[in-house]
């Protein structure tokens, strides 16, 4: 383990600020990203004492080969197709960067990787605040929906309903329970909820039963007839007020107008013209089931369909509004396997350590659980992969838990056998 208390302080505070200045500074993020990164790879080569140091790379293997592959794919297809687009290596290479920082904060006592939680709930709370301060004088409204000035409302309310999950997740570390962090943490989850509502973000809120049902299971809300009473009576509760709101209504009522346009014939609305770029998106593959059309050639690719009068133009652009889609149709079949195991490996260790005695570890499962299925849930109806602010977050919070089930368990081993060097 690495002892230094300066820099294990340092690491805790770059992970505390990473998810805070998310949504309200640019390049916030990014900034923290890199300096951990940095200081992953001087220590690396400080103190990395050959094979040992890259131990769990080894050790969590699917997480290391789901981190890369997507990266790496698009690498050979380039040189394969003979373009050169060093653009679109950028949101994804976060995912592979992270990996030096995963094997630093492996040995970083665990207690001071459980500031990324209170990182989480502060981001929460301070866009929260900031709708409130901010709001126009009109209110928000679906022509003045909430975001920043650097993306657009879809990925800005996934975010923000993300953080205010993972601050009630992440409330498993608070080992008092105190009731000041519990107030703390459900504040954080209602302000996030409130500035994903005010987005208007439809699709993410696919993801609120999911976060329930994790939430559940690791709080064991299900484990007694009377623990599922009082749940479904609170979630029954908070659905009935939420959907007797105004801008719920409003939203609901579009897609549903959406839907009977399109059984008349009229595909020109925001679903209609969604469902067509997938169609397109689907022919695309047909035609180049391999590789794709190459990664950042989706809109020329459109735009060639569209001239042939085979797609509308009105749905020529540089994504397809899924991550799924746009992987079939710019990286072929490659892509898509390399996209299933990237969802694998960002799942998989999370999963077998749901139930894990230690609570420290069981929180950390739970919370990368949120992480990786949100991200499969939004990628569903919006390219969760292509924001950088957006992949920069999702590779910190997914190593940080990972990295907490590992350091837990060096720290339970030096506990069991004192004389074994946790390093």
């Amino acid at each position: 383990m690495i002892h230094s208390p300066r820099l294990t302080w340092t690491v805790g505070i770059l992970l505390f600020l990473a998810p805070a200045v998310n949504l309200m500074w640019r390049g916030g993020t990014g900034y923290c990203f890199f300096a951990l990164l940095l200081m992953s790879l001087v220590i690396a080569f400080t103190h990395g004492r050959g094979k040992s140091w890259f131990e769990p790379l080894c050790s969590y293997r699917w997480y290391a080969i789901g981190m890369t592959a997507f990266l790496a794919a698009i690498v050979v297809q380039q040189l394969v197709d003979g373009y050169w687009k060093p653009r679109q290596f950028d949101a994804l290479s976060r995912f592979t960067l992270a990996l030096p920082i995963f094997v630093m904060l492996c040995r970083i006592p665990s207690r001071q990787l459980r500031s990324i939680g209170w990182g989480c709930a502060v981001g929460a709370l301070a866009v929260g605040v900031w709708a409130v301060i901010d709001r126009p004088a009109g209110g928000w409204t679906d022509a003045t929906r909430l975001n920043n000035d650097y993306t657009n409302a879809i990925p800005f309310g996934d975010t923000a309903l993300l953080l205010a999950f993972l601050s009630v997740f992440t409330f498993g570390w608070d080992r008092r329970r105190s009731r000041i962090a519990l107030a703390i943490k459900l504040l954080a989850l209602l302000a996030g909820g409130f500035v994903s509502y005010l987005s208007g973000t439809r699709g993410g809120w696919l993801a609120i039963p999911v976060f329930v049902i994790l939430l559940g299971a690791q709080y064991r809300w299900f484990s007694h007839p009377k623990r599922i009473a009082v749940t479904a009576a609170i979630l029954l509760a908070c659905a009935a007020a939420l959907l007797s709101t105004e801008r719920m209504q409003h939203r609901l009522a579009a897609a549903s107008s959406d839907l009977t346009l399109l059984q008349r014939g009229d595909e020109d609305t925001s679903v209609g013209l969604r469902l067509q770029l997938w169609q397109a998106s689907l022919r695309l593959f047909s035609g180049h089931p391999v590789y794709g059309v190459g990664k950042g050639r989706l809109v020329d690719a459109l735009g060639d369909l569209a001239r042939h009068g085979v797609a509308n133009p009105q749905i020529v652009n540089e994504r397809a509004h899924s991550d799924f889609f746009s992987t079939i149709a710019e990286t072929g079949t490659i892509g898509t396997i390399c996209l299933l195991l990237f969802y694998f490996g960002n799942s998989v260790y999370f999963w077998r350590h749901r139930r894990a005695k230690d609570p420290d570890t069981r929180t950390a499962a739970y919370s990368g659980l949120a992480v990786s299925s949100s991200t499969i849930v939004f990628g569903l109806t919006i390219d969760v992969l292509v924001p950088i602010m957006v992949t920069a977050l999702l590779a910190l919070l997914s190593t940080a838990f990972l990295a907490m089930i590992e350091a837990r368990r060096r720290e339970l081993d030096a506990a069991a056998n004192p004389r074994v060097d946790a390093r």
